[in-house]
């Protein structure tokens, strides 16, 4: 009987470990999942046109051919907001538009990134409008295969960039314009300035 009891001890200690090890198992197994891996960019800051940190970004590999955009903001006008991907990795606040000689805060970012030739919203940048709160904070997390990290860390990079105003996403039905969205709607969806900008390599 006391090696019964020894023995059913010993296993018991056994199963307890065990069982132990599968649970850290398990966690890590999350974390890996969960976690950055190499080549991932790094996560961006995003800063307004005073050079204050407004905002963070991050862009992970979420399965085969998707990946993960995650974002929180703080600071900002309470609504919503144009939210894009940029072609060029510049955020110059205080850049200047060659075709009109004004100070166009961001303009060095280029136009929305875009591997199809399209236009708003099918542009591959084109993401959700961000909703801000009242108290000024946002987050938003979105699974896109509209485009690959490769392709936004090639050689000149790329950036995020909130927008001013909402993002109409060139949504105008014909009984408020017979002839359809003008040019610039097509390009940008009016979400007006460039308010904040984040460099992505």
């Amino acid at each position: 009987m006391p090696k019964a009891r020894t023995f059913g001890r010993t296993h018991l200690a056994l199963c307890l470990a065990l069982a132990a090890g599968v649970a850290a198992i398990g966690v890590s197994a999350v974390a890996d999942a969960t976690a950055s891996r190499p080549g991932d960019p790094r996560p961006v800051v995003i800063r307004d046109t005073s050079g204050v940190a407004v905002g963070r970004l991050s862009i992970l590999r979420e399965g085969f051919g998707t990946v993960r955009v995650s974002v929180s903001v703080k600071g900002l006008t309470p609504g919503f907001h144009g939210f894009h991907i940029h072609t060029t990795g510049l955020c110059d606040p205080k850049a200047v538009d060659p075709a009109t000689g004004q100070v166009s805060p961001f303009f060095t970012a280029g136009g929305h990134f875009d591997l199809a030739g399209t236009v708003h919203a099918g542009h591959s940048g084109d993401l959700p409008p961000l909703l801000v709160g009242k108290d000024g904070t946002g987050a938003a997390s979105v699974v896109t295969d509209r485009f690959g990290l490769r392709e936004l860390t090639d050689a000149d990079g790329s950036a995020v960039i909130v927008h001013a105003l909402p993002d109409n996403l060139a949504n105008i039905p014909a009984r408020y314009a017979p002839d359809g969205p003008d040019e610039a709607t097509r390009r940008t969806g009016d979400a007006g300035g460039r308010t904040a900008c984040g460099v992505i390599r």
